[in-house]
This record gives structure tokens, C-alpha cells and sequence, in this order.
């Protein structure tokens, strides 16, 4: 690697300086790569368990679905799905974590009664269609948690990507090349300051010879 600089003090204490830094910096963003790792392991765990429940519970409302269609005919379903008035409100902010900005859903639905969860008349359905109904009602909080939560692990990847290509510049390319650049100066300096000891011991012989 050839080194293009000036081999004075002055640079030497400035590249010292730089060196510091980007070793300060280096451990810096290793901390937090190693703490969004953390964070984003937690979340992958957390995503995975409500995955599994959330189709678990899917199931259970596709099969009772599909009974309901077996028994009922096709537009007497669609009449007691399009008869539902349950609301639900669903809000949404920014929150920081570990110096990313996360999304966090907030789901609210109102308690309601049977009558009102279930508008349509019960002598003109089955109760797969209504147990369908419930589970997916029930089902909705940890829906909107794992959106939430596989948001936040796609934001955090892409941060520890971002950081851990920050790490790698320092660790591989600034540090090595100050390092080196520092190594150089030092060599150099020190080349001159033996050539100025050769060159002034040699004018000391000389004056030496001339005053003899």
C-alpha cells in the first residue's frame, strides 16, 4: 500500500488523533451491533411463538369455516358475514428502540354483547360459522402484535446490516490504513532525526579537524 503524506509531527499527532477515534468508534458500533443482535434474536423468538399460535388458531377457523360452508349455502353466509357490526380501532406510533424507529400498534376493540357480535340470526346458521367468527375476532390482538413485531425484526435487520458494514470498513480498511500510515510517519521521522545526528556529528569532526 503506498502512503502519500508528509512526514511531519504535525501529522503524526493528527493521524494518532484519527486512529483513536476510529478504534473509540469501532468498539462503539460493536456494542451496538452486538446489542441490536440481541434485540432483533428476542423479537425473531417472540415472532416465531405468536406465528405458530396465530396459524394454530387460523386453522381451527378454516376448518370450522369450511363445515359452515358444507352446511349452509353460499348466500346465507355471505349475509351473516356482511351483517357483522363489530369496530375495532387501530393506532399506530413510532417508538425508538436501540436507536431505530419501530412501529407499535395499538388495537382496541369495544366489548360488545352475543347479540351484537353476531347481528344475524342464529336459526338461519350452524355454529362452525360462529365458532369461525369467534376465533377470528379473538385472534386479531396477536394478529396486529405479530405485524408489529416482523416489522420491528425487518427495521433491526436492516440497521445491524448497516452497522455491521460500518464495523467491518473500520476494523479492515480505516484502522489498518492509519495504523499503517502512522508506522510510516514514525519510520520516517526517525530516519531523519539519524540523519541529522549523522549529519551533525560529522560536522563536529569537522570542526573538530579545523580547529586542530
Amino acid at each position: 500500500m503506498e502512503i502519500r503524506v508528509n512526514a511531519t509531527r504535525m501529522q503524526l499527532l493528527r493521524t494518532r488523533k484519527r486512529l483513536r477515534t476510529a478504534v473509540r468508534g469501532h468498539k462503539l458500533l460493536k456494542d451496538k451491533r452486538d446489542e441490536l443482535m440481541k434485540k432483533f434474536l428476542d423479537l425473531i423468538r417472540r415472532a416465531r411463538s405468536l406465528r405458530e399460535e396465530v396459524e394454530k388458531e387460523l386453522s381451527l377457523a378454516s376448518r370450522d369455516f369450511v363445515l359452515a360452508q358444507m352446511a349452509m349455502s353460499r348466500e346465507a353466509v355471505e349475509e351473516a358475514l356482511m351483517s357483522s357490526a363489530s369496530q375495532a380501532d387501530l393506532k399506530v406510533r413510532m417508538v425508538p428502540a436501540m436507536n431505530v424507529r419501530v412501529p407499535e400498534f395499538s388495537w382496541e376493540s369495544p366489548s360488545m354483547t352475543a347479540r351484537e357480535a353476531y347481528p344475524y340470526g342464529f336459526t338461519t346458521t350452524v355454529s362452525e360459522l360462529d365458532r369461525s367468527a369467534s376465533i377470528l375476532a379473538g385472534i386479531m390482538p396477536k394478529l396486529v402484535e405479530l405485524a408489529q413485531v416482523e416489522k420491528a425484526c425487518e427495521l433491526l435487520a436492516d440497521e445491524i446490516e448497516k452497522t455491521r458494514r460500518r464495523v467491518n470498513a473500520l476494523e479492515y480498511v480505516l484502522i489498518p490504513r492509519l495504523s499503517e500510515t502512522v508506522r510510516y510517519i514514525t519510520m520516517k521521522l526517525d530516519e531523519m532525526e539519524r540523519g541529522n545526528a549523522t549529519r551533525l556529528m560529522k560536522l563536529k569532526d569537522v570542526v573538530r579537524a579545523k580547529g586542530a
